[in-house]
């Protein structure tokens, strides 16, 4: 019923969004979806890790410091 969505398809929507959103405001777009997909990934690790206990929810201090922890030392 459904096939595969293929790289002509893909090229459609890539084109439809560079449309409505511009050359510009692509980046910042980019940015704030991975920073929600990481809030999201640490929300889910928290449930599974917390399953018998309330989970709490991570704040975006809680992601920030995790960012730190994951970026090589510059010095």
């Amino acid at each position: 019923m459904f096939r595969q969505i293929g790289p002509t398809e893909i090229l459609i929507i890539l084109g439809v969004v560079l449309l409505l959103f511009g050359g510009k405001k692509l980046p910042e777009l980019a940015r704030g979806s991975g920073k929600a997909l990481r809030i999201f990934k640490t929300e889910v690790k928290a449930l599974h890790d917390d399953e018998d206990d309330e989970a709490k929810p991570a704040s975006l201090e809680t992601v920030r410091a995790t960012e730190q922890d994951k970026k090589p030392e510059q010095g």
